[in-house]
């Protein structure tokens, strides 16, 4: 089961810092990440990938996207 992070309505940097807060809680496994913009898209997947997470999925979810991130 995979924990969601709703960041949608959160201007940045906020989708990030929150992301990197559930990343320090779990260290591995899944997350999916809501956001509503194409820049918190795009800093969130980059921040994710710098910490070594791989980002599986980005989808187009309502007004946002829905990116699923990974570590084994």
């Amino acid at each position: 089961m995979s924990k969601i992070v709703d960041a949608r309505g959160l201007s940045c940097p906020q989708p990030v810092m929150i992301t990197l807060d559930e990343i320090s809680k779990i260290n591995k496994g899944q997350l999916v990440i809501l956001v509503d913009t194409d820049t918190s898209k795009e800093n969130v997947t980059r921040a994710a990938k710098t910490l070594g997470w791989q980002v599986s999925d980005i989808q187009p979810e309502g007004v946002g996207y829905r990116i699923t991130i990974t570590k084994e």
